[in-house]
């Protein structure tokens, strides 16, 4: 059944996408028990953490279907839906913004309550490098903190799956907003709200976070990009 040792450095994701193919093959059938992951690490070569993100990767789409205490179970034979955080992968621009947008005011809202004074001194940090990169016109390093900035309202918000799920969509827009810059105009422009932004996390105001983040990402759903 199993006919080739995964290569190391394939890890999760290879695992993961071997087993759906066994499985679409009709190898493995709904309703079926998938082997222990003592058996499954020995036919794949690796090692009991690999496995049990290759089960939870196709768990999260739908295909299998953990039973604590009991076992894995195929829950989806054909067919094969795509992973959200693989869509993420292929998603354009303005599907991004606007998950980023939704998330954002909300994360701001909880962040202006829960945030630390050391998760403000952070945010100040990146928010100076943000300003500094940007009248370089450096857009690499202005894109980086300008991320590291939210993603550190994101930590603050107390709230890991919201923080995890900000995580992931800033790990691709960062790379969307480095491919469609083609200066740093639009990062200087929107600086005086990011500082109120911050000011409003540090005065625990949330309805003017919520304003906030509102303004600086107005421009993304009129169809244009803004950091």
């Amino acid at each position: 059944m199993f006919t080739e040792p995964v290569k190391k450095n394939s890890l999760s994701d290879a695992v993961a996408e071997k087993l759906q193919k066994l499985i679409a093959s009709g190898k493995f059938k709904i309703g079926d028990q998938l082997p222990t992951e003592p058996e499954l690490m020995e036919h794949f070569g690796v090692g009991r953490s690999t496995i049990r993100e290759a089960i939870r990767i196709l768990s999260y789409s739908g295909i299998l279907k953990v039973q604590q205490g009991v076992g894995t179970f195929v829950a989806l034979q054909n067919g094969s839906p795509v992973p959200w955080y693989k869509r993420l992968q292929s998603a354009r621009g303005e599907e991004l913004n606007e998950v980023r947008q939704l998330l954002e005011l909300k994360i701001a809202e909880k962040a202006a309550i829960h945030r630390t004074p050391a998760q403000i001194k952070c945010m100040q940090k990146y928010l100076h490098d943000r300003n500094t990169a940007a009248h370089e016109n450096n857009i690499v390093k202005a894109v980086e903190a300008d991320i590291a900035f939210h993603i550190k309202i994101a930590e603050a918000c107390n709230n890991k799956i919201l923080s995890d799920l900000y995580k992931t969509i800033a790990a691709q827009l960062k790379k969307y907003f480095i491919e469609v810059f083609v200066d740093t105009k639009l990062l200087i422009q929107k600086q005086e709200l990011h500082e109120q932004l911050l000011q409003s996390i540090i005065d625990r105001d949330a309805k003017k976070a919520w304003k906030c983040v509102s303004a600086i990402t107005y421009h993304e759903n009129n169809g244009n990009i803004s950091a």
